[in-house]
């Protein structure tokens, strides 16, 4: 594969044009007969009654759950609200489970995301902003490209750019494999509009940074 084969500007997933040619289901039967090819290559005995549905659950994981953020279809839907209180101070949603999957080994990325961001005309349904990590998340992701995913999503839903993403996770491509450092923490940060302004971002590092 050239790289003009791929669609691709700074922040996007490395998706194919034609990734979404075949079905959930079609995709489904190739990676549990692929998957299946791996384990009896690992020298394991799919006739075995714990393991002999293993393909099958993987695959549905694969395109159900872990991976279904590559589906834009599976993008949620922001509820955007009127800002009839006419509240303009920040509002942070911190603590967000994250749980995504690193794309160079496809081992787990596990922590949490922290947004804020200053209301204009509108503001997000909360629930939302969990979901639009969620969306994200559910790829085999870097964890530099996720956080700018889901800033840039915000400032599209919000239509401004008042908008600040954290995230701090633990890589067990890093803790389980290489180098087994099972106590680094991976910190990113994407500050955009008022944020840049260090009053207003060390404001927002304080709160989420503060224990309860």
């Amino acid at each position: 594969m050239t790289h003009t084969e791929l669609d691709e500007t700074i922040i996007d997933t490395l998706i194919r044009s034609n990734a979404f040619e075949l079905s959930d289901n079609e995709k489904i039967q190739r990676i549990e007969h692929h998957f299946a090819q791996i384990m009896d290559t690992l020298g394991l005995n799919l006739y075995d009654d714990s393991l002999c549905g293993t393909p099958r659950r993987v695959a549905k994981m694969f395109v159900k759950e872990m991976f279904s953020g590559l589906n834009p279809n599976n993008k949620p839907e922001i509820s955007l609200f009127k800002n009839k209180y006419g509240y303009k101070k920040m509002l942070i949603e911190k603590d967000i489970t994250l749980y995504s999957n690193c794309e160079h080994h496809f081992v787990p990325i596990i922590g949490k995301v922290h947004v804020a961001y200053i209301p204009d005309q509108q503001i997000i349904g909360l629930s939302k902003i969990n979901r639009l990590v969620q969306y994200y998340a559910k790829r085999p992701q870097v964890q530099e490209r996720l956080t700018v995913q889901i800033s840039e999503a915000l400032k599209d839903a919000l239509q401004h750019s008042d908008v600040a993403v954290a995230i701090e996770a633990d890589h067990l491509c890093v803790a389980s494999r290489g180098i087994k450092d099972t106590n680094s923490i991976t910190h990113t940060f994407q500050y955009s509009g008022q944020f840049e302004n260090e009053i207003i971002r060390q404001e927002f590092l304080s709160h989420i940074y503060n224990k309860r």
